[in-house]
């Protein structure tokens, strides 16, 4: 299928000439582009337009699980009708394993594993496998971390089709081969059940959709191929083929495991001389009781805990070479789009370090054979060497991005709502908190909010404390306060509960408030991370979706950072300036519904755009995966059932925390459902 872009909306703006680059790039061949696109210009539009029109599979990569779920409800929205894929990492939580010499303490691996999420990740590569151009994929940094290889999980489709010749005890042994379970008791994803010569199939992929299968055999032939509700149990319709994905992203033979036990077994006995031959008899003992121990339960099981460790075995790779990944699915011609880069890649190139670190402790102490330290992110040289054709979109680009791309930049300059970029003040930092409070005053009564950076979280809390003494509404966050309760602050900003946020990296909470008008940077002539030139730009951005957006420097002097921060801002200005005299656009001021910032609610606009059928950049983050936003009534009702079975399964167990989390994450849902009917 090809790419059908559904959208009221048009290119507007700068948009015709970055998406008309862009596509002529990629045309090229150019290896790899860069977006200039400010906050609120419709980036992802821009996006939409390219993608439809160069026609291949596309991967776009984020930096953060909340944005990947914010791109890909928009992406959702342009492209209803092809295959729009949600891949991150499907742990609520996860404590990976460690081992701390310092103090002797060892860290077992704990985690918890989102169902839901599960089944995106599956769904995600059965469209890449499927041969589809019309594929687009939304993940986070998750997709670089080790996953089966491509060939093994395609081996592992089974296919079926009306008439042909099968044995029905052939393919249940080929489902159980692709991790499915007999369950007659429970009928749900992953699962199936046989009743004489009909088997019902509950597909891990398609199963997310509410959709089963039931195959009917005869006489050693496949004679009907039926779809049903596995809720209701009422027939769908008939197909004449039929293709079950495995119910796990992690496939292998009989064949491959004993060989795989083969080769653990001698790499045990060697690393277990080379302890002792350096002096370290107590950690070679712990090693060989551990992985004895790993090897029975895969010869008797078929898995172990701490599985993935030994994927190097599995997977027939050689020490040293890396793992497959979701890259690995996707055709040679893919277009890799990189989100918010400047943060996304310098992300990338810090993931095999730490992951490497981690685990040289546990191979040293005997805890993991020296295999563990390929079941790895990739390297960034390997990274590279699988995006053949890549977009970077940022509003401040770094200089990995300008070497690669060399130097060409489009840029995204206009907003289709005729905003302007902010205006920046410079002023000492004598009597700075004064002159902060006299600002913040008029911002008030004209029931405007306002954001403040500081340099360190205890100046962040010390002056929120004296606001609030002066009769202001204030609250601040910084690295210790938890996630949920830092987006809670943003919505009770938007609502009027606080009138002030202060913080000192603000730009870590993927802030896109429109009622903010003033942003007040302290000791701005400090430079270092928080006050270097792409930190001030993106910052100062805050104010962006103001009409009467300000940004305020307090600093002594003037430094190389704050210049080129007030010459680009003043450069914007003047082309958005320009293009707005041009067209005759009144700025219009954006005015949202404050529950968008749960994905909740409308997002709407108190006044029509700046150009009619442009495409106004949402601007709510979401608080967490974009799952019951897609979920019809009766898969709603069956999340809220299995969420309070949870909760009383963790009541049980006296984890009361947990509990408590699924007990608020059913009342939401059932909030949803209320909402639904």
């Amino acid at each position: 299928m090809d790419y059908k872009l559904t959208s009221r909306f048009r290119p507007t703006g700068d948009q015709p000439e970055a998406i008309r680059q862009l596509v002529e790039g990629i045309h090229e061949g150019y290896p790899a582009q860069t977006l200039l696109g400010v906050t609120g210009s419709g980036k992802t539009f821009t996006i939409a337009n390219v993608v439809a029109e160069i026609n291949r599979p596309t991967l776009v990569l984020s930096h953060n699980k909340t944005l990947a779920a914010q791109l890909y409800g928009e992406f959702k929205a342009f492209f209803p009708e092809n295959a729009i894929e949600y891949f991150v990492s499907y742990y609520d939580y996860y404590q990976p394993e460690a081992y701390l010499p310092t103090s002797d303490t060892y860290i077992e691996k704990d985690m918890a594993i989102n169902a839901e999420i599960e089944k995106l990740r599956l769904r995600a590569t059965a469209s890449l496998l499927s041969g589809r151009k019309d594929v687009l994929v939304v993940s986070s940094v998750s997709c670089l971390y080790g996953m089966a290889n491509p060939e093994a999980f395609s081996e592992k489709v089974i296919s079926l089709r009306t008439g042909q010749r099968e044995d029905r005890d052939r393919f249940i042994r080929l489902l159980v081969e692709s991790y499915y379970t007999n369950n007659k008791v429970e009928f749900d994803s992953g699962n199936f059940r046989v009743k004489g010569d009909t088997v019902d199939v509950f597909p891990a992929v398609e199963g997310y959709d509410g959709v089963a299968y039931r195959v009917e055999f005869w006489d050693g032939e496949v004679e009907r191929i039926s779809t049903f509700d596995p809720r209701s149990g009422r027939e769908n319709g008939l197909l004449s083929e039929l293709k079950i994905y495995p119910a796990n992203l992690f496939v292998t033979t009989k064949e491959q495991v004993d060989r795989a036990v083969g080769l653990i077994d001698v790499d045990l006995g060697s690393q277990v001389d080379f302890l002792k031959e350096i002096g370290k008899p107590y950690e070679a003992k712990r090693l060989y009781e551990r992985v004895t121990y790993d090897l029975e339960m895969i010869r008797e099981l078929g898995y172990c805990s701490g599985i993935e460790n030994y994927s190097r075995y599995f997977d027939g790779r050689s020490a040293g070479e890396r793992p497959f990944c979701l890259l690995d699915y996707f055709p040679e011609d893919f277009l890799l789009v990189i989100d918010e880069s400047h943060v996304t890649i310098p992300q990338i190139r810090a993931m095999y370090g730490g992951d490497r670190s981690r685990k040289e402790n546990l191979v040293e102490y005997g805890f993991r054979l020296p295999a563990a330290l390929d079941n790895r992110p990739l390297r960034f040289d390997e990274f590279e060497s699988l995006t053949p054709q890549t977009l970077y979109i940022s509003a401040t680009p770094a200089n990995y991005e300008l070497m690669r791309s060399e130097g060409v930049i489009v840029e995204q300059l206009i907003r289709p709502t005729g905003l302007l970029d902010p205006i920046i003040d410079v002023k000492p930092t004598a009597n700075q908190v004064d002159d902060l409070m006299e600002e913040i005053t008029r911002c008030i009564e004209k029931g405007e909010r306002v954001l403040v950076t500081t340099l360190t979280k205890r100046m962040a809390e010390e002056l929120s404390e004296y606001l609030l003494r002066h009769g202001i509404s204030t609250s601040y966050i910084h690295s210790d306060v938890d996630t949920l309760e830092r987006v809670r602050i943003m919505e009770d900003l938007r609502k009027g509960t606080y009138n002030v946020l202060i913080g000192v990296n603000l730009l870590r909470e993927g802030l896109d408030l429109p009622e903010v008008s003033l942003v007040a940077i302290l000791d701005a002539d400090k430079e270092g991370f928080l006050r270097s030139h792409r930190s001030l730009t993106q910052t100062a951005g805050r104010a962006a979706r103001h009409i009467h957006g300000r940004v305020i420097f307090y600093a002594d002097k003037i430094t190389e950072s704050m210049q080129l921060t007030m010459d680009e801002t003043a450069r914007r200005r003047t082309k958005q300036l320009a293009y707005n005299e041009a067209h005759g656009i009144t700025p219009q001021q954006i005015v949202k519904n404050s529950a968008a910032i749960w994905g909740d609610g409308d997002i709407s606009t108190a006044s029509a755009p700046a150009e009619s059928g442009a495409y106004i950049e949402t601007s709510g983050t979401m608080a967490a995966d974009p799952l019951a936003a897609y979920l019809t009534r009766p898969k709603l009702e069956a999340l809220i059932a299995t969420t309070k079975k949870q909760m009383l399964a963790a009541a049980k167990e006296l984890d009361f925390l947990e509990a408590a989390r699924l007990r608020d994450e059913a009342s939401r849902l059932e909030k949803k459902l209320e909402e639904m009917a």
